[in-house]
C-alpha cells in the first residue's frame, strides 16, 4: 500500500522552479531516504505534502486522500519533525507531551501511557530537567516523541541527524529504526551513510527532479564497480610515490 503518492509535482519562487515534475512513491512500513544537496528542493516537497505550499501543478495524496493547500484533513495522519524543532523551554519533556495531546484533543488515559511510552523509546524516560537545559540531540529525540505522539500513518523526518555528532546521530538513527513498526517515515537527508544504515528504499533529488530512485540493494547493484579518488596537496605526487613514502 501507498502511504504517499506524489505525481509530476511543480512549484516555482519568482521565476525559478524548484520542483520540476517530482514523482514519488513512499510504500507502507518503509523507512524512504529523501537524499539532496542544500537547495535540492527537499524542505519545498515536505512543505507542500504537508498543506503548507500551493503548488503549481501535480498532486498528492496521503493515504489515498489528496493534500490540499491549507486545508490540511491529510495531516491528521501525518506526524512532522522540522530541521530545527522549537519548544517551550520552561516545560519538562513529560510537560511538553501533555500539552500537544491536549491541545490535539487526545484521550487523558491513552495520552499519559502514550506519552510514557514514547519518552521511553527515545531515551528520555527518566529526564526530568526543563527543555532549555537539553542538547540539540536531546531536543531532536523529543522531537521525534512529539511528532508520533497521534500515531500517524506517516512520518516526516526533516534532516533530522544534520549538526549532530556521531553518538547524537546514531541515537536518532536507532530511534528511527525502532519507530518503523509503528509508521512510514520519509527521511530527508544528505548524508549518504544515514541512508544506507536505515533506509529500506532511496529517491535522489537533483534540481527539482528524481534522478536515481529504488530500493537501497537495487542502487548497490547499479555501481559498475568500487574505486577511490585521491587527491594530495602536492599535485606532482603519483601515487607510485605515496606508495614508497608509506611503505618506506
Amino acid at each position: 500500500m501507498e502511504i504517499l503518492a506524489i505525481q509530476n509535482l511543480k512549484k516555482s519562487f519568482g521565476g525559478k522552479e524548484i520542483l520540476c515534475g517530482l514523482n514519488l512513491s513512499v510504500p507502507e512500513h518503509s523507512i524512504y531516504g529523501f537524499i539532496g544537496k542544500n537547495g535540492a528542493g527537499k524542505t519545498t516537497a515536505m512543505k507542500a505534502i504537508l498543506g503548507l505550499l500551493k503548488t503549481d501543478g501535480g498532486q498528492i495524496c496521503v493515504m489515498g486522500e489528496k493534500v490540499h493547500f491549507g486545508q490540511t484533513r491529510t495531516n491528521r495522519h501525518i506526524g512532522y519533525l522540522p530541521d530545527v524543532p522549537e519548544f517551550y523551554p520552561y516545560m519538562t519533556p513529560l510537560e511538553y507531551l501533555h500539552f500537544c495531546g491536549e491541545i490535539s484533543g487526545m484521550d487523558q488515559t491513552d495520552l499519559a501511557t502514550r506519552s510514557n511510552e514514547l519518552l521511553e523509546l527515545v531515551g528520555l524516560g527518566q529526564e526530568n530537567r526543563r527543555i532549555k537545559g537539553f542538547s540539540r540531540g536531546m531536543k531532536q529525540r523529543l522531537g521525534i516523541a512529539q511528532a508520533l505522539l497521534n500515531r500517524p500513518k506517516l512520518l516526516i523526518c526533516d534532516e533530522p541527524t544534520s549538526a549532530l555528532d556521531p553518538v547524537g546521530r546514531k541515537e536518532i538513527l536507532d530511534i528511527l529504526l525502532a519507530a518503523k513498526e509503528q509508521t512510514t517515515i520519509l527521511f530527508s537527508t544528505h548524508i549518504l551513510s544515514d541512508v544506507e544504515r536505515i533506509c529500506t528504499e532511496a529517491a535522489f533529488l537533483d534540481n527539482g527532479r528524481i534522478v536515481l530512485q529504488g530500493t537501497i540493494a537495487e542502487l548497490r547493484n547499479m555501481r559498475q564497480s568500487d574505486g577511490f579518488i585521491i587527491e594530495t596537496e602536492q599535485k606532482e605526487k603519483t601515487l607510485e610515490s605515496l606508495f614508497l613514502e608509506v611503505t618506506k
